[in-house]
């Protein structure tokens, strides 16, 4: 059974950064594209950025220029930098695959950006 972790969000100022990790149990780290989404208040879940298994990565929106996706297929595990960060990144985050797997979503990490 695969499951999902994860961490770092907190509260952090307008203009901040904070570094956002996705732990994976099972096997499916080398297999899968992983992506980081996020669900603000009253929106849909969306993807932020992706990272296939060879390493391209691709960012939707504003993340461009100030997320930066990687992975470490050694510890199954992916991240987010965050730089930047303004009010509207407010969202819960969450990785999973991409396109992503119903069974796969984890509680996701709250991050607030407020002064």
């Amino acid at each position: 059974q695969v499951q999902l972790v994860e961490s770092g969000g907190g509260l952090v100022q307008p203009g901040g950064s904070l570094r956002l990790s996705c732990a994976a149990s099972g096997s499916i780290f080398s297999i899968y594209t992983m992506a980081w989404y996020r669900q603000a208040p009253g929106k849909q879940r969306a993807v932020v950025a992706f990272v296939t298994t060879g390493g391209r990565t691709n960012y939707f929106d504003s993340a461009k220029g100030r997320f930066t996706i990687s992975r470490d297929n050694a510890r199954n595990t992916v991240y987010l930098q965050m730089n930047s960060l303004k009010p509207e990144d407010t969202a819960v985050y969450y990785c999973n695959t991409l396109p992503y797997q119903r069974d796969y979503w984890g509680q996701g990490t709250q991050v607030t950006v407020s002064s």
